[in-house]
């Protein structure tokens, strides 16, 4: 361990990202009529490939791309969005930033493995997928095969089902059993250690209360020896908290808010951020990174 965060060279399809040194920021880009918190606004090409290189612009490391909504109640894998749909949605902008910006780091937002092959073999270095793997029986030898970087996140059962579920006991705990039982299946599926970076999914099947004691003690996942990507960027916890009036606060007003789990989250030695307010986080960012690089750990 290297200074207050722990260093890995993070190895994906065609080049390696050093992390550690300081936070890197993912921006966010949905290609959806239905995402949570921006949904239906980049639907056009043009809107989308200019959002993405204004994101660029201002400081994004790599960007996001997806073309399906995981919101809660969302129906997903076999009632979810087609492959097809989705690859018609998001690959003419790939393709776009590709070619405006041929070294942009670009990653793929998908569990489906025909969307990540078409993808990552059209120029995107990341899948990231939010089931870790687990909802297409194809994805895990596909992304061995295609030699990417890969983000396993955590998801405590599907969209349809978060409203329904129990309460985790201890969601530090079951986090990161799963976690790693799941990066062991990725490993033991012919994919590199060095490929795989691990996210606890905020938001994803947690219920509101469980994100803050994840949050107070994402450290603990570092005891996995992976990487660490946080997505708190607009999620529900922070608009309950939030709330005024009785009324939880709209996506468009969580983003002070947002900025606060970031900072948390950096505090405790995440290595990758992904957000929908890119130019913000940057700033924020890089305040947390001076206050961890002083800690004396």
């Amino acid at each position: 361990m290297q200074g207050p965060r722990p260093s890995y060279n993070w190895k994906l399809r065609s080049r390696s990202v050093e992390l550690g040194a300081r936070t890197l920021v993912m921006g966010v880009l949905n290609i959806t009529p239905d995402s949570f918190s921006d949904g239906g606004n980049f639907l056009s090409r043009d809107h989308a490939v200019g959002h993405a290189l204004q994101m660029l612009d201002d400081g994004a490391d790599m960007l996001d791309i997806g073309g399906e909504s995981t919101r809660p109640g969302a129906k997903v894998a076999q009632g979810g969005v087609p492959a097809e749909e989705e690859l018609r949605r998001i690959m003419p902008v790939l393709e776009d930033i590709r070619r405006e910006r041929p070294d942009a780091l670009l990653s793929v937002d998908t569990y489906k493995a025909e969307v990540a092959r078409t993808a990552v073999n059209a120029g995107a270095e990341i899948v990231n997928d939010v089931s870790a793997l687990r909802w297409d029986a194809q994805m895990a030898q596909t992304a061995a095969e295609l030699k990417c970087g890969v983000v396993l996140m955590h998801t405590r059962g599907k969209p349809e089902e978060w409203r329904s579920l129990p309460p985790s006991p201890d969601i530090i705990a079951e986090v990161k059993n799963e976690l790693r039982q799941w990066s062991d299946d990725a490993i033991h599926a012919g994919i590199e250690r060095q490929h795989i970076v691990v996210d606890p999914g905020f938001g994803f099947g947690k219920n509101f209360e469980g994100n803050y004691p994840l949050l107070a003690d994402l450290h603990k996942l570092h005891e996995l020896g992976f990487p660490l990507l946080t997505g708190t960027s607009r999620k529900s916890f922070i608009g309950r908290t939030l709330a005024r009036n009785g009324k939880d606060a709209p996506p468009g007003e969580r983003l002070y808010g947002t900025l606060a789990a970031v900072t948390a989250s950096v505090l405790q030695g995440v290595h990758i951020v992904r957000v929908h307010d890119v130019k913000a986080a940057v700033d924020a960012v890089r305040i947390a990174d001076e206050v961890l690089a002083a800690k004396n750990i």
